[in-house]
């Protein structure tokens, strides 16, 4: 079973769920907290993890976590893990709970208020630590597993991106089992995310060759097998190969990400909506991949050889036809977004962290031009 330690340890391979005992073990943790949601719970993903468990009567499973993690459910399971007296956090599932489980792991050891954290407000200099914590993703796109950040919205209204190499997790097990018999649409909306981490990480204005390296792989594997993963949800394959480009994906945004999910970040924060992250990255994506072209000469080539396509293909077009044959929807109106909301998220947009490594400059009245094209 091979293990990648880049960032940090990585079990990855069919199976290795199996492997949480040990690891627990490894990491001192005896009385785990497991984070992860009402639909994990309900498909019997869950029993999968509780199952390897030597002794579940020391465990103690907060399930609430809602599909954007809002700083009011952090403090709620926050309370729960100092009530059970926990001492370590295991979080199952997607994004959500990835995020979720890294912010109580935060404030476990280090208290306070989230906000205080924030890191473009000096808020890693505040960090004491986190609670061991320990990574297990059941999709494959958010790639939190092998990222140092978290996003949560907040009770202010504002969705915060909180980065700091202490948030990484202990060990992530990452078994394409997990990820087996998904819901096309699920599938679809989590793998364009991973395709759009690739893709933003290698744009990203900084300069870091090997992680546009990872970055350019993951996009050649995700771009090959997710229409397979969408079309046959028991594609063992297609499975490992888009958990792969999920943590691959993760692993390249170490050097930042772009204006899709600042727009992206923007648009999530409605809580009336609810809107998947993922469906959100993919249908924001080809907007941006045309703004942005001019200032990426010398790496949309990459891109285009990376995903397989002839040197002059168009890549906001080909993105566009992929979001359509795996069943995304076309634009933001089809998500229930309306113009009349754009002069609430641009402001969202601009001051969002992933603005800052956008490979062009952009500006509050491009993201109106912007989200008006993504309708």
């Amino acid at each position: 079973m091979p293990m990648l330690n880049f960032q940090n340890p990585v079990r990855f391979d069919f199976g290795s769920v199996k492997k949480l005992p040990e690891v627990l073990q490894r990491q001192n943790i005896q009385r785990p907290f497991l984070v992860t949601d009402h639909g994990l719970l309900d498909s019997g993903l869950l029993e999968r993890v509780t199952d390897v468990l030597n002794d579940l009567s020391q465990a103690t499973i907060y399930d609430g976590t809602p599909g954007n993690p809002t700083e009011e459910a952090v403090n709620e399971a926050l309370a729960s893990y100092h009530a059970e007296e926990c001492d370590g956090v295991v979080c199952i599932g997607g994004g959500s709970p990835m995020d979720l489980g890294k912010a109580v792991a935060l404030l476990a050891v280090s208290g306070g208020l989230l906000s205080q954290y924030d890191p473009l407000q000096g808020g890693n200099k505040l960090v004491k630590g986190v609670a061991p914590l320990i990574a297990i993703p059941t999709t494959a796109g958010t790639g939190s597993e092998a990222s140092l950040g978290f996003v949560i919205s907040m009770s202010d209204g504002r969705k915060l991106t909180f980065a700091n190499p202490k948030f990484l997790p202990k060990m992530a097990i990452c078994d394409p089992e997990m990820t087996l018999g998904l819901p096309p649409l699920l599938t679809a909306a989590t793998g364009m995310d991973a395709i759009t981490h690739c893709i933003e990480a290698v744009l990203a204005s900084p300069v870091n060759p090997p992680a546009d390296g990872i970055g350019l792989d993951g996009l050649w594997r995700g771009w090959q097998h997710l229409r397979r993963a969408v079309n046959d949800g028991n594609d063992r394959t297609a499975r490992w190969e888009m958990m792969m480009a999920s943590t691959e994906g993760a692993l390249a945004f170490v050097k930042g990400l772009g204006a899709v999910h600042s727009m992206s970040h923007a648009a999530g924060r409605i809580k009336e909506l609810r809107l998947h992250h993922g469906t959100l990255n993919a249908v924001i994506l080809p907007t941006v991949l045309r703004f942005n072209e001019s200032a990426c000469a010398s790496k949309y080539p990459r891109l285009r050889q990376a995903m397989g396509l002839s040197p002059d293909a168009d890549l906001a077009s080909e993105v566009e036809q992929m979001n359509a044959d795996i069943g995304l929807p076309s634009g933001l109106a089809a998500m229930g977004l309306s113009e009349e909301l754009i002069d609430d998220m641009v402001p969202h947009a601009v001051a969002d962290m992933a603005t800052m490594t956008n490979p062009k400059p952009i500006n509050a009245e491009d993201f109106s031009e912007l989200f008006r094209l993504a309708m």
